[in-house]
Formats: C-alpha cells, structure tokens, sequence
C-alpha cells in the first residue's frame, strides 16, 4: 500500500504472528519500517516469520506462548519495550476457530471464548500499562460478530464480545491518544479458512472445492479475500491516516455483510 506515513520506526507486537493473517500483517508492518514481536504457540512459524523479516533488512523478535496465558502476554510486551526501547502499535490477531454446537464439547467452546475473547483483552490490558501514546490497537474480530451461523455459538460470541472490548478501550485510552479498532474479515485465504471450509464440506457432503465454490457463490464479490488484503487495511489504521479512527468495527468480507446482516 503506497502512500502511506507514520510507520518507519514504531515498534508492533503482533499475536498469533507466525502464520495466515497475523504474518501477513508482521511482514507488511516490517517492510514499512515496522520493529516487530511475534507470538504463538507455533515456535517454528514464528521463527519464519522473524527469519524473512530480517532478511529483508528489518528488525523482528519472537516470543512463543499461548494468549490464554496473561503472563505470556505481558512478557511480549515487555520484550518489545526492552527490546526496542517502547511500544507503539499492537494487534491483537491470536484466534482459534472450530464447529462446536450446544450440548457438545464444552472444553473445545471453552477454548474458542477463551483464545479469542480473553486473549484480547490480555493482550490490550498487557499493551496498557506499558504504552505512552499515541498509539496503535486493533484486535481481530470477525464477520460472525454480525453473522450468526449455527454450530458457532462459541466462536460468534468471541468474535462479537471483541467488538465491546474496542468500543470501550477505545473511550478508556483516547486520553493517551492511543486508538483501539476491531477489523472483521469475512473468508480469507489461510489455513484456518481451508479448515472451515473442509468443515463444511464433510457436513453437507461435498468436496472442499464445491464448498469453497457455494461460499464464494454467497459473497457478492464471489471470491475468498487474501491475507494481505486484511493486512493492506491494519496498515491503513496503523498509518497517520487512521489518526481519528477509534471504536469501530471495519468488515473486510467482500460484501458478506451487506446481504447478511
């Protein structure tokens, strides 16, 4: 994305950084002057990630661990301060996905609001005592948030609560000029949509290529989006173009939205 100003120099902690969307934003963030700490739970994924950003001339960090854990969140962000010397940009990207419909796994359920929800708002209560201002927080919700889709209680719930979490962060840290925004993709190209996809394919008996085709057929630019189209709109909040953006939900999702909800 050209044009835009702002970026060369902050330093971003970004979740779930080592695969799909998460390193599509670290390495867009990278290439714009971005110092960038990863997380998850994925140590070689990160390492890649970290590993092309630096061979690219960048500066990057990883710190392994799972989101569920607040004491891991708070160690990445104390990393990125004593690494880089601040933190100006986190986002809170970490998420776990999964058919669980009620009356069934209640541990499975309990891991998706747990990964999804609390693993935002460890990550924004972390970023909030060590960041100064101005800044940058943006958490990663969901079209679902608006959609509601049948066997996805646990799923939509955590995506919808993210939308109070920046909503009310947003008002809580606007005094420090920090901003807070939710980003809601709709199917993206990345392991996690073939996942959903096969998903769907084994409930309505048919192969992943006729499930990703009647998904595509239902959203009104007929196609999945790329993870560097979700990043391509982080950077864009990130940017000083996003200098009055705060408590919103922007949906990145072809159109899924407009038809659905």
């Amino acid at each position: 994305m050209k044009g835009l100003k702002g970026l060369d120099g902050k330093v971003a902690l970004v979740t779930g950084g080592g695969k799909g969307i998460g390193r599509s934003i670290a390495l867009a963030l990278a290439a714009r002057g971005v110092r960038i700490v990863v997380t998850g739970r994925d140590e070689r994924a990160l390492g890649e990630t970290v590993g092309e950003i630096v061979y690219g001339g960048g500066k990057a960090r990883h710190v392994p661990g799972d989101v569920r854990d607040a004491a891991h969140l708070s160690a990445a962000v104390d990393r990125a301060v004593e690494v880089f010397d601040g933190l100006d940009i986190v986002i809170a990207n970490a998420g776990q996905s999964g058919r669980v419909d009620l009356g069934d796994d209640l541990a499975r359920a309990e891991a998706i609001l747990s990964t999804n929800l609390m693993g935002a708002y460890y990550t924004f209560d972390a970023a909030a005592k060590r960041m100064k201002g101005p800044g940058r927080l943006i958490a990663m919700s969901s079209v679902l948030a608006k959609l509601g889709v049948a066997g996805h209680a646990a799923y939509c719930a955590s995506k919808a609560g993210i939308l109070g979490l920046v909503r009310a962060t947003a008002h809580e840290l606007a005094p420090r000029k920090i901003t807070c925004n939710a980003v809601l993709p709709g199917w993206v190209d990345t392991a996690m949509g073939e996942n959903g996809i096969r998903e769907i394919a084994t409930r309505d008996g048919k192969t992943p290529e006729e499930a990703k085709a009647a998904e595509c057929a239902a959203v009104p630019l007929g196609r999945f989006l790329e993870p560097e189209e979700v990043a391509d709109l982080v950077l864009f909040l990130c940017s000083s173009s996003g200098d009055a953006i705060t408590g919103q939900a922007l949906s990145i999702c072809g159109g899924a939205t407009a038809i659905g909800g």
